[in-house]
């Protein structure tokens, strides 16, 4: 690890770094459960979603993997609204992160619903483990076509335009990158007839999982990086360098990335720089209309705009920098 990214060792830091990420993950599932089985789990769901981002929010204070990604950066209020107009308005603030699937599937699901397709008899964990393995396919590959097909990184590179990570970010997608990333992964479970329960945990893993990737605290989770997605893993997807960032696309378990060889795993820290090669708008309106115009398309992936002379003539195109990929290896 370099000094530069290296955590002060002290006998609190060094255990913290070890325990804090299972803690909170387990304890936020268990905390889920308890909201699940009460009369308004939507809203004691968010109690436990606000907790956990207090929790992450004060750790990223007392043990940060990077002090320098606590420096303000500008995108506050953009990545607030971001995760507002993303995952509703109508949830409270940011405990609207990544459950809004819960919301769907409470008003379109009922108990007494009858499956024909869904394995209905099994343990409620079997069907939610085989429920996150079906959604992460969709979630998989809705991800992983938007690092490599242009048009729709075009959308997706707002998520990773950001140079740090950090817990209030989670949710800075933008509203066509999540209305795909939600149709594939939801729609196969609506086609197989899962139940509410089922939803329910799924919008909590996702929303949980989303809050504990992105969070700029000092983790050591080696026991837990093959199978699970954890802030490591995710720091390397989000590495400027294409071999290094285009990797990990799961969101949730890894299984998808072991299968099609897409899981990276170094023996480092963390990449040396985050962020695209293209540029992102600094406002909040213009990041949302930024992709759909040519000239916005283009700042995107790094392309010199087309200018005109006074004459009406086109600049020579040919000084344009070519679109090789989502991200540069310079």
């Amino acid at each position: 690890m370099h000094h530069d990214q290296a955590t002060a060792e002290t006998k609190v830091s060094y255990p913290l770094s070890l325990v804090w990420w299972p803690l909170l993950y387990f304890g936020a599932l268990v905390g889920a459960g308890f909201a699940f089985a009460s009369t308004a789990p939507i809203m004691w769901f968010n109690a436990v979603y606000a907790a956990l981002l207090g929790a992450i929010f004060l750790l990223e204070r007392t043990t940060p993997h990077r002090a320098e990604w606590l420096e303000h950066d500008g995108e506050l209020l953009n990545d607030i609204g971001h995760t507002l107009l993303t995952k509703g308005a109508a949830q409270l603030a940011i405990a609207a992160t990544s459950i809004v699937p819960m919301a769907v599937a409470t008003v379109t699901r009922t108990e007494d619903h009858v499956s024909q397709l869904w394995p209905t008899h099994w343990p409620l964990i079997a069907q939610v483990v085989l429920a996150l393995v079906i959604a992460e396919f969709g979630l998989y590959w809705s991800h992983r076509i938007a690092h490599e097909n242009l048009f729709f990184w075009r959308f997706h590179a707002l998520h990773h335009s950001v140079i740090r990570l950090w817990v209030v970010n989670t949710g800075r997608f933008h509203v066509v990158d999540s209305l795909i990333k939600t149709a594939l992964s939801q729609i196969p479970l609506y086609l197989l007839d899962a139940p509410l329960q089922v939803f329910l945990w799924v919008g909590a893993v996702t929303a949980i999982t989303g809050l504990l990737t992105h969070c700029n605290v000092e983790a050591r989770t080696p026991l837990f990086d093959p199978v699970f997605a954890t802030p490591k893993l995710h720091r390397w997807h989000h590495s400027k360098t294409l071999k290094e960032g285009n990797s990990n696309y799961c969101e949730n378990i890894m299984i998808w990335d072991h299968v099609f060889g897409t899981y990276l795993n170094p023996d480092k820290a963390s990449p040396d720089r985050l962020g695209i090669s293209g540029k992102v708008v600094p406002d909040f309106i213009g990041q949302i209309v930024q992709p759909f115009s040519r000239k916005g398309a283009r700042q995107i992936l790094g392309r010199r705009v087309e200018t005109t002379d006074e004459h009406g003539k086109s600049a020579d195109e040919k000084a344009s920098a070519p679109a090789v990929g989502r991200i540069s290896e310079a």
